[in-house]
């Protein structure tokens, strides 16, 4: 006789893939969808120098070039929940990147965008006929200047008050487009 109750999944049968690679897929899905909204395209360097991405946004309003580029870094984590209460999500970079992203002297901006999701991978995504979710949100901030603090990694601090979604995206454009900084 065979035991149903125990051959047959809770849920959905979610493939072996680790988990650290479906959080980098999912914050390239939300990544993607932010671009799209903004009118943004993308590009990914091959190989990865410690720039995730490259998003280009063109405008004949921008002062400085009719092209703006920005480079990201992302990051994602599970260990706090949705709009942590001290008001920021911490992130671990190794110090070699952090002193890539922090540099001063670029021609191309660089910002960190840190994603916070559910560790239960069921609670990722929700769709309805009216409405596809990816949960929880990216925040971004520009790192320029951070010096690391840790031997080996830093934790850097990402405000909750920087969501980063497609109007955020579309005024740092703007600023650098302008001549200024994210």
């Amino acid at each position: 006789m065979i035991d149903i109750a125990h051959s047959v999944p809770a849920g959905p049968l979610r493939g072996e893939l680790e988990k650290t690679r479906r959080m980098e897929m999912l914050q390239d899905s939300y990544l993607h969808a932010v671009a799209a909204a903004a009118g943004c395209t993308m590009a990914k360097p091959n190989p990865d120098n410690g720039i995730d991405w490259t998003l280009s946004h063109s405008s004949d309003k921008h002062e400085t070039d009719e092209q703006i580029d920005l480079r990201l870094q992302l990051k994602s984590t599970w260990t706090s929940g949705p709009n942590p209460v001290n008001g920021f999500v911490s992130v671990n970079i190794s110090n070699d990147r952090l002193k890539m992203l922090a540099s001063a002297r670029v021609t191309v901006h660089r910002i960190l965008v840190a994603m916070v999701v559910p560790e239960d991978v069921a609670e990722w995504i929700d769709a309805s006929h009216d409405i596809f979710q990816l949960r929880h949100c990216a925040y971004w901030r520009s790192v320029t200047g951070v010096e690391p603090s840790g031997i080996k990694h830093t934790a850097v601090r990402v405000s909750t008050s920087q969501i980063f979604d497609d109007n955020a995206l579309c005024s740092i454009m703007e600023r650098i487009g302008k001549g200024g900084t994210p």
